[in-house]
């Protein structure tokens, strides 16, 4: 009986071995020991270890120790489930960059964003977007292939106010003129298209005027206010020649004050043979092809125009009237008295008296001739009022000479002290023109008037009309007779003095002239072969060099009217931004501006459509967190909604319908699985 209960209890242990704690010792000879294999591995639920199988039976061997089975290895975890941000491009994926946010190229459904390239599952995407790449992606509005600002595409490649950027790669240009906006080759906008106040219909500055604040009405400059302004060259503040500029605010040549060559300064319109400057226009604007320095700009031809091929000369005078009451007016009679002035012209450049000789009242009224002397108010006899003209010499035939005549010279009619007398005139007053030369020889000058005449050349006295005359005549005849530069120069019928040039140098030419008896005006200049070698610039079409006055330039071989490319005659090819659908050239739409914004779907900027919310293309440029297409922009779970904006799911950090748990960020952690599954901890 003893024995029967020893064998139960054994059999019960060895079934339950897993509860007991020790097991019986038997003795005697001990037999062979052998294990049953144990169970196999439980299989694992997902993302889990399994657990170890059951130990398995034993065997008593004859007075053996009874041993149990080994159990079974637990199972190895498995995967964790696919999700967005495990780093893993899964089924209906096209990106995951390692998280779930949006607009760092992978959005938060790990689709791929526009404008990014996603290189390597679980590393960060990057962007494709290069400003001045010639390429318009992302959310560029230009694209001019560089990244300087301010030529209207800036240096992140948005369009800058004023400006259109029809030709991706290309220049941009003023948007309109008219627009109140300066841009591109404007001098002014005024915001409208009128000429004639200060602006011109093309937006270029007239004479005369500044235009300051873009968008608002130009102002008139004054010439001799002492402030350059507007197209106004210099302004020294007063209506002198000789002096550096003009009393047009003008460049001069520069001449020294006790005589000798003057030196020419870019803009002052004068260029002769041997001179430094390569070109000269007249002005000291850049970008007409002679630029303000005087150089030839690229893409520009320039060529000399000598004055012999022009049918007219130009040169600035200044008239000032005085009133009859002067003392030097209307005071004295005489028949053409010789040696009133110096022989020499004063450190101002103007007439010294050298005697009165019944002829002039004194040193100071004389001294009132040629300078501006305003008058006090009630007070007429000791003053001048100053005029500003043109004198208009017009080519004699086919001669290197030209020529003003006029029997009838009154140049202030009906203005500045008025007119009196019969028949009424405005007389009473002084000239002064100026003109500079390259002193080859065989110049000349020839003059006829009255009352007064002095001509300076060099600073020195060559014709002395004399005063108080009725018409007179003089000439001078320039001339080089030793051939080494010093000038015999020859003058009139009984006159020779020695000017003091040398050949190849520039000198200044002054006349002198007053007006003083109501008895007749007379005034008459000829100049002959007095040179001077201004050039006009043209640019050249198809050098390859883009010109202001050319739309584009690639070259002869180039300009071939290509899809966004140059024509033979440096206008546009067709482009986008023409108003014509190239389809085969890339273009999805043109309606001639491509200026749509985000949201339109309309035409864009690169002849695209305009992206939007439902395209289904994720543009976090514009804010999209999702687009999964119109159709399915229903805000499902893990879906998108209508704003393209993120539908509930996963992470959101609120438990949805399905759900067991929802911890946002902290997902994956020890009590929320990525998939929102509670994790077992037991």
């Amino acid at each position: 009986m003893r024995f029967i209960s020893f064998l139960f209890a054994s059999f019960s242990c060895a079934v339950l071995l897993a509860a007991c704690s020790s097991k019986p010792e038997v003795t005697g000879r001990p037999g062979p020991a052998s294990s049953s294999t144990g169970g196999a591995a439980g299989a694992p639920p997902t993302g889990q270890a399994g657990a170890g199988g059951t130990g398995g039976g034993f065997n008593v061997g004859s007075g053996g120790q009874a041993q149990a089975g080994a159990g079974g290895a637990g199972g190895a975890p498995g995967p964790e489930p696919a999700y967005c941000g495990d780093g893993r491009v899964d089924s209906g994926e096209s990106c995951d960059d390692g998280n779930a946010d949006s607009g760092d190229g992978c959005s938060a459904g790990c689709q791929l964003e526009q404008g990014f390239a996603c290189l390597e599952p679980g590393k960060p995407c990057v962007s494709t977007v290069r400003c001045g790449d010639g390429k318009i992606t992302g959310a560029e509005t230009c694209e001019d292939g560089n990244t300087t600002p301010g030529d209207g595409c800036s240096d992140t490649c948005r369009l800058e106010p004023g400006y259109s950027c029809f030709v991706v790669g290309a220049s941009c240009e003023a948007a309109a003129c008219g627009d109140g906006l300066l841009a591109g080759r404007e001098q002014c906008d005024d915001h409208n298209t009128a000429s004639g106040d200060g602006c011109s219909s093309t937006c270029s500055l007239e004479p005369g005027y500044k235009c300051d604040v873009p968008g608002a009405a130009c102002e008139q400059t004054v010439c001799g206010d002492g402030k350059p302004e507007g197209t106004e060259q210099c302004d020294d503040g007063n209506h002198d020649m000789g002096d550096g500029c003009t009393p047009e605010c003008k460049l001069e040549p520069g001449c020294p004050v006790a005589g000798g060559p003057c030196t020419t300064r870019c803009g002052d319109g004068f260029r002769f043979a041997g001179d430094a400057k390569e070109c000269e226009d007249g002005n000291t604007k850049s970008g007409d092809g002679c630029s303000a320095d005087c150089k030839i700009e690229p893409g520009f031809t320039c060529a000399e125009v000598p004055s012999a091929d022009k049918n007219r000369l130009e040169l600035p005078i200044v008239i000032r009237d005085f009133d009859q009451t002067h003392p030097d007016f209307e005071s004295f009679s005489g028949s053409g008295t010789a040696n009133l002035v110096e022989q020499t012209l004063g450190a101002d450049g103007k007439p010294v008296l050298r005697a009165t000789l019944g002829q002039i009242t004194s040193a100071a009224t004389f001294a009132q001739w040629f300078k501006d002397v305003p008058c006090a108010p009630g007070v007429k006899n000791d003053c001048n009022i100053t005029f500003l003209q043109t004198l208009a010499l017009d080519r004699v035939g086919m001669s290197p000479s030209y020529a003003f005549s006029s029997s009838a010279f009154f140049p202030i009619e009906g203005i500045g002290f008025g007119n009196f007398q019969s028949p009424s005139h405005n007389y009473n007053f002084t000239s002064e023109v100026r003109y500079w030369f390259q002193y080859k020889g065989g110049e000349i000058l020839n003059f006829t008037g009255d009352d007064d005449v002095w001509v300076f050349i060099n600073k020195k006295l060559a014709v002395d009309l004399g005063g108080l005359h009725s018409e007179r005549s003089g000439s001078i005849t320039l001339h080089a007779s030793d051939g080494t530069g010093s000038a015999s120069d020859f003058v009139g019928a009984n006159r020779t003095v020695s000017l003091g040039l040398a050949l190849g140098q520039v000198y200044e030419i002054v006349v002198f002239q007053a007006e003083r008896h109501s008895t007749g005006s007379n005034y008459k200049l000829t100049l002959g072969n007095f040179t001077n070698l201004p050039t006009t610039c043209q640019s050249q079409c198809g050098d390859g060099t883009r010109t202001p006055d050319e739309v584009c330039d690639d070259g002869t071989a180039a300009n071939d009217g290509r899809y966004g490319g140059c024509n033979a005659d440096c206008t546009r090819g067709p482009f986008c931004g023409d108003g014509a659908l190239q389809a085969g050239d890339g273009e999805a739409c043109d309606d001639g501006v491509n200026s749509s914004p985000y949201g339109t779907g309309k035409c864009a900027p690169g002849c695209k459509l305009a992206s939007y919310c439902g395209d289904g293309n994720v543009d976090s440029a514009f804010g999209e967190k999702c687009d999964d297409g119109a159709a399915r922009n229903d805000g499902r779970y893990g879906g998108c909604k209508a704003d393209c904006t993120l539908g509930p799911r996963c992470g959101d950090g609120k438990k949805d319908a399905g759900e067991e748990c929802d911890e946002g960020k902290n997902n994956g952690g020890d009590t929320c699985t990525a998939t929102c599954k509670r994790r077992d901890i037991r």
